[in-house]
């Protein structure tokens, strides 16, 4: 990993334990993928699909709407950084789905803004249940 860390405003605004800050700080280890100055990329532990990669801002950032409402162009780094992880894992010719969970009825589990790239696989369509 680079010494990118999140910035003193956004580390100020984070819930404390956060599991990717610390991931991202190099405190718990993490299967890389990909990163950027401002992103990283990483296998999901428990994964859905063949290839499940969580695409993170090293900045700490609640979820998605807050990324978006605060910094657009990260924002924008998070996508190309998750289309990118989507060609270099071998799923983006076959098809891929990037997931943002927004808030507990999502089924959130980390408040630290993270995209799942999923494919390897059909994924059937998308349906509540």
């Amino acid at each position: 990993m680079t010494d990118s860390l999140p910035t003193a405003s956004a580390a100020a605004s984070r819930p404390e334990p956060c599991l990717f800050c610390a991931i991202v700080a190099g405190d718990i280890p993490a299967t890389v993928v990909h990163e950027t100055d401002a992103t990283l990329a990483f296998r999901d532990i428990n994964p859905k699909a063949p290839q499940h990669i969580l695409v993170i801002t090293k900045a700490h950032y609640a979820d998605v709407a807050a990324l978006a409402q605060t910094d657009p162009v990260l924002a924008g780094d998070l996508l190309a950084a998750a289309a990118t992880v989507a060609s270099s894992v071998g799923v983006a010719e076959g098809g891929y789905r990037v997931i943002f969970n927004t808030g507990p009825n999502s089924g959130q589990e980390v408040a630290h803004v993270h995209a799942h790239v999923l494919g390897g696989a059909p994924l059937g369509p998308m349906v509540c249940q």
